[in-house]
């Protein structure tokens, strides 16, 4: 008893002296990322988005499920990637304190009208800000993902999504000052897009222009001087039509080419592009059909921007299956990523 009681006294007073130590010194903070000029900066130094989109559904679901988290960390860590950017508010700290763990940056992504969950129409995504603000896993908030192609959502109105936007990046910005804001715009936002969002710090694209958006870089050099990344781009793994000496049907190595050329672009014009997060992590079976099978289609519209078929087959798009087994562009994705440093 005596010993338990000398010990406790003995971490009391060290528990007292680290009190004051923390008192003078100021509560423990948490990185600070800003923006200079072009660049996004983590503690002052330049930090180069690695990254992939994330959104683990598993096979026979329509929701999101972090199950099988360790897994997918360690093969994040393997090929190098050093940010998600997730669609939807992670309310869980262990599951960002893993990826803390793991080195890995998340952006976060703010929806407009999540049903009052952490979203932009409700007010309450200010909520979800200041519970996560100093925690060590956030790179930056993102608002929106591609709302310029969805005027109907906004009484027909686009304006009154930019308006909007703008008014909650002023917000997170009277609440944090440790993270930039963003969006994730479809394309190279107009000059109406730039006008309204003045609040905007760091401007993603959803970019699909076959397998080299080399020229977006240099129209965003013409008109902003803030920084910008590609918040989505790359290829799947299913060919619709034999095209370009791809055969028909599943085809690893025309999403490895793909992704490959579309990532050499991106790190050649570092001066300009901040990184990419290549869509996506894993397929998504819960996209095109019955989410119990890998159906190809999908909603989205066909496009000459998607690579090499010109067909969006939405649930072929991850770098590795719904198993967790590595497809081809994931070798090729590492090779890029491990293979960097920031200029």
């Amino acid at each position: 008893m005596i010993k338990k009681i000398t010990l406790g006294f003995q971490y009391g007073i060290v528990l007292l002296l680290t009190g004051i130590l923390i008192s003078c010194s100021g509560n423990a903070k948490s990185d600070l990322v800003s923006v200079s000029g072009r660049q996004i900066l983590v503690n002052k130094t330049p930090y180069l988005i690695k990254g992939i989109c994330y959104h683990p559904v598993p096979k026979g679901s329509e929701k999101r499920d972090f199950g099988n988290l360790t897994q997918d960390i360690a093969l994040m860590a393997e090929a190098g990637i050093n940010t998600i950017r997730v669609y939807e508010p992670i309310d869980d700290k262990v599951v960002l304190d893993r990826f803390k763990a793991a080195g890995i940056k998340v952006i976060i992504g703010f929806g407009y009208n999540q049903g009052g969950f952490y979203d932009i129409r409700s007010g309450s995504f200010i909520d979800y800000v200041n519970k996560y603000k100093d925690h060590d896993a956030i790179l930056f908030w993102e608002l929106g993902n591609e709302y310029n192609y969805h005027p109907e959502w906004f009484e027909g109105d686009i304006k009154n999504w930019y308006r909007a936007m703008d008014n909650a990046a002023d917000l997170i910005h009277k609440n944090d000052l440790s993270h930039p804001v963003a969006t994730a715009h479809g394309e190279l936002p107009d000059s109406l897009a730039l006008s309204l969002s003045k609040n905007i710090d760091v401007w993603g694209m959803n970019v699909y222009r076959f397998d080299d958006p080399s020229s977006i870089f240099t129209e965003w050099n013409a008109i902003s001087p803030k920084p910008m990344y590609l918040s989505e781009a790359g290829g799947d793994s299913y060919m619709t039509i034999t095209k370009d000496g791809y055969e028909a049907g599943n085809n690893q190595k025309a999403q490895a080419d793909a992704n490959t050329s579309i990532l050499n672009a991106v790190f050649n014009n570092t001066d300009i592009c901040s990184g990419v997060t290549l869509f996506s992590f894993t397929d998504g079976w819960w996209k095109a059909g019955n989410p119990e099978t890998q159906d190809p289609g999908g909603w989205a519209p066909n496009s000459t921007g998607v690579p090499y078929d010109g067909t969006p087959n939405e649930e072929f798009w991850g770098i590795v299956d719904i198993e967790r087994k590595k497809k081809e562009t994931f070798y090729e994705i590492k090779k890029i990523y491990t293979g960097l440093t920031h200029p």
